[in-house]
């Protein structure tokens, strides 16, 4: 696992996520309560940075069309969109949040 630095813990405010280039891929951080969480910063339906949504009960919500992605799996909790997107494996050392861009959590590719 390639594990990068993302951003610090301080600069993902609880309940919100947080846009991030991570060795060339945009990634959204997200902040569910005390639980990080790392996905493709785009949403599968609209192609619109999901890191702009809200962040709630474990998913986000796209701005654009109110799609929300579950933040583990990454797969659709509603439509318009019906294709999940990329999860990252992601690691909180101390105040330091670390992103895994190389592989995927779900499977579905990142490009």
């Amino acid at each position: 696992m390639a594990l990068v630095r993302a951003c610090a813990v301080a600069d993902v405010p609880a309940d919100e996520a947080l846009g991030v280039t991570v060795d060339g891929m945009d990634v959204a951080v997200a902040r569910d309560g005390d639980e990080f969480f790392a996905l493709r910063d785009e949403c599968s339906h609209a192609a619109v940075p999901l890191s702009e949504g809200e962040v709630a009960n474990r998913t986000v919500e796209c701005w654009l069309h109110g799609s929300t992605f579950d933040l583990a799996s990454g797969k659709p909790t509603c439509l318009p969109a019906t294709e999940p997107v990329a999860t990252f494996p992601v690691e909180v050392r101390g105040d330091e949040v670390f992103v895994d861009v190389s592989t995927t959590l779900n499977g579905v590719s990142a490009s």
